[in-house]
């Protein structure tokens, strides 16, 4: 009896299902993995802490794993390593994140596909492969329209006085004013994309005022200029997303896509139920 252990993970958090006779047994969550922001000894000792020890393992196991930071060869195969010792099988595939979303959200159709978590990331997908992919330049000098870009942006707004009275009081409400204090935990934070991240709660519990409609508008219109724009099948069949980001303000994306005539397709969360669907298929 074989067991298919399906993980998809971005910074922040993994999301892992047990598969077994074409049924989730298990369900788990642990920190994101990223092996291009964590040594292979730090995600080894995230998983022995973290993953679940009874869980209906067989000894035939697989492991499909899509995460973020997997782009280069290099780092693929070192996550490939610690994955193939920890739950001691060879049979383990190490694909990025956006492979995951195009597979899950288009299936075996053809559909440009966006990834609006903590971080960023587009594509344009056949239905088989990833065909056509913008460049993404990370959390420090790219991200448009993620979780990262829009806490850099709340982050500024107060910092710099561009907040009013109300947004600055619900600033200080939720994280103090001690500016200082702030930027030395951001700086010596292992994670600065996961700690910008989290500053996008007063976008979340402040969606009326117009200085957030004006981040988020700006965020996401920078998101579909850098990116969605360059491609030319934007136009031509549906724009899917999925994250986090994407799914709280996923109202704004369906007025931009509205106002530039684009087709806007399925939004999900998380895209772990569809990658669990695609791979029942495919057994």
């Amino acid at each position: 009896m074989s067991t298919l252990i399906l993980a998809e993970s971005g910074s922040t958090k993994t999301d892992w299902r047990i598969i077994r006779n074409r049924k989730v047994v298990h369900a788990a969550r642990t920190s994101g993995i990223n092996p291009y922001l964590q040594p292979t000894a730090e995600i080894r000792r995230l998983l022995r802490k973290e993953f679940p020890e009874d869980c209906g393992l067989t000894k035939k196991r697989s492991v499909v794993f899509y995460g973020a930071g997997v782009g280069s060869p290099e780092k693929k195969a070192d996550l490939a390593e610690v994955l193939q010792n920890f739950f001691d099988t060879s049979a383990v595939e190490v694909a990025t994140d956006m492979f995951g979303a195009a597979r899950a959200l288009c299936g075996h159709q053809k559909g440009v596909v966006c990834i609006l978590g903590t971080g960023s990331n587009s594509c344009y997908y056949d239905g088989e492969q990833i065909v056509d992919q913008h460049a993404s330049l990370g959390y420090i000098a790219g991200d448009e329209g993620s979780g990262n870009y829009l806490g850099k942006k709340v982050l500024q707004y107060y910092a710099y006085k561009t907040f009013d009275e109300e947004l600055t009081a619900a600033f200080e409400t939720l994280w103090g004013n001690d500016l200082s204090g702030i930027l030395k935990s951001l700086y010596a934070d292992p994670f600065p994309n996961r700690y910008l991240a989290g500053f996008t709660t007063l976008l979340i519990e402040y969606r009326e005022h117009f200085m957030v409609e004006n981040i988020l508008e700006d965020a996401f219109t920078a998101f579909f200029t850098r990116h969605l724009f360059k491609y030319r099948q934007t136009w031509k069949g549906p724009v899917h997303f999925a994250g986090s980001v994407a799914w709280q303000f996923r109202d704004v994306l369906a007025e931009i896509c509205h106002n530039h005539e684009i087709e806007l397709g399925t939004v999900v969360q998380a895209p772990m139920d569809d990658l669990v669907r695609y791979h029942l298929a495919r057994a």
